[in-house]
């Protein structure tokens, strides 16, 4: 039987990448964002450098300018 502590983590998706790019501009702390998609913040930190979902942050700059 498996508990909580021995599932494997969210693997965050080129979708949440873009959401975090948003709430991030939007002034939310990268550890409240890793909080909500129940991640390591390193994981936000990753997306936030492009070192994760390259090209998330040009897809969320386009809906920020529709």
């Amino acid at each position: 039987m498996m508990n909580d502590n021995e599932k494997p983590s969210y693997t965050l998706t080129f979708e949440d990448a873009v959401e975090i790019w948003l709430r991030s501009w939007n002034g939310e702390f990268q550890n409240r964002i890793a909080a909500s998609f129940d991640v390591n913040p390193a994981r936000v930190s990753e997306v936030l450098k492009e070192r994760k979902h390259v090209g998330s942050r040009e897809v969320a700059l386009k809906r920020c300018a529709a």
